[in-house]
């Protein structure tokens, strides 16, 4: 094993009926004014956001409910929700949703913890988060992994870029997990979260670092778990067992602990951000486009780590490393297809891009040509703009 440190600190109620006990958790935490945020109206429709008010209602805790967060979360939105939590004089922020929910939440609660800033030199300009009011979290997407991550994504506005921010003390203090509360979602949106929780794993386990045997191994077992479960999943929604499996790796694969040793690498989460920046499309589906036609470009600088993931994930033994890693990126790619996802720009639904489009979308994830991106295989403009034309179709 390499050096690392990690820290998870998140509680986790995990099974059928978790969120029974959401008012202990706010109180076991500091919570006593509660700003709750959410998405739109399969919560509210579900019955789940009324059920979770009388729940703090009962355990004598003052709330305020704000909903409207958007899938590719907007700063300018979280910025209203700051408001509503400095206004309200709330000291927790309670998200019910999946990771655009819990995003805003963090930055809400950073807002609430900093009144005198604009969260935007956070989530744009890269200051330093030091200060964060308590946090919880009641999961009902299983996909993002924020429940127990230390980040947070944010659409800046008339930009097109995603604002990331990473500070430990935004990690949840408690998530509530009940796999049963994701059995309203349709069929793509599950697949879409099993394409961020085998991304959150592979984005980590692509790397040029020897060693790490057993972090390999979790990471193997947690990507085959999901491909698993997945599959089930899609097909039925209400299957428990299922559900549970992938709402639990969803929260191991982004709290860390797939990738101690070594460091992220997250190119096909920056090439699949510029396109859910650009033209709102679902976070998941851009990675499933995008981490093929990454991987095809890249495997040749470390053909035998591919390999490796083409054996011990999908069972491919046979051929030299370079041809059991075109193997196993063509068999995670059929994966992607054969659980409904999209592998090309018709299919994600933006259509053929001019040459100037593809430009565009390469210049603001280069932020026009100043840096590379990765750190498996650093690449410029002209590299992303061969990655996003490959799938141009």
């Amino acid at each position: 094993m390499q050096g690392f440190e990690f820290y998870c600190p998140t509680d986790i109620v995990f099974g059928r009926g978790a969120e029974a006990k959401l008012s202990v958790k706010v109180k076991q935490y500091g919570g006593s004014r509660v700003l709750l945020v959410y998405g739109g109206g399969s919560v509210e429709r579900s019955g789940l956001l009324k059920k979770l008010e009388e729940n703090l209602q009962a355990g004598g805790i003052e709330f305020k409910s704000v909903g409207g967060v958007q899938p590719n979360p907007r700063l300018s939105f979280a910025k209203k929700v700051v408001k509503e939590a400095i206004d309200f004089e709330a000291n927790f922020v309670l998200a019910v949703g999946g990771g655009s929910v819990i995003d805003t939440a963090k930055a809400a609660a950073v807002g609430l913890a900093n009144p005198e800033a604009d969260i935007e030199e956070f989530w744009d300009k890269g200051k330093k988060i030091e200060s964060c009011a308590p946090i919880g979290a009641v999961l009902t997407i299983s996909a993002a992994g924020s429940e127990t991550s230390d980040a947070s994504v944010l659409t800046i506005d008339g930009t097109g870029k995603k604002g990331g921010a990473h500070a430990d003390i935004m990690r949840p203090d408690f998530a509530i997990m009940n796999p049963e509360l994701t059995f309203t979602l349709p069929p793509y949106q599950i697949a879409c979260g099993v394409v961020d929780i085998i991304m959150h794993t592979l984005e980590r386990y692509i790397s040029h670092v020897e060693g790490n045997f057993f972090t390999d191994l979790v990471a193997e077992a947690l990507m085959k778990n999901v491909i698993q479960y997945g599959r089930i999943a899609v097909a039925h929604r209400k299957n428990y067992d299922a559900m549970s499996e992938i709402m639990w790796c969803g929260s191991v694969s982004h709290n860390g602990f797939t990738g101690l040793g070594r460091g992220k690498e997250f190119s096909a989460h920056k090439l699949g951000h510029v396109l859910s920046g650009v033209y709102d499309v679902t976070h998941g589906a851009s990675l499933a486009v995008m981490w093929p036609a990454w991987a095809t470009y890249v495997y040749k600088d470390n053909p035998n780590r591919f390999a490796q993931l083409a054996e011990q994930v999908w069972g491919v033994t046979v051929g030299t490393p370079e041809e059991r890693s075109r193997a196993g990126i063509r068999m995670m790619k059929e994966f992607f297809e054969q659980i409904g996802m999209p592998t090309s720009f018709t299919k994600l639904g933006i259509g053929v891009l001019s040459d100037e489009d593809i430009e565009k979308l390469a210049d603001i994830c280069t932020r026009n040509d100043t840096i590379k991106v990765g750190v498996f295989h650093p690449m410029d403009k002209k590299e992303v703009m061969a990655i996003y034309q490959s799938v141009n179709k």
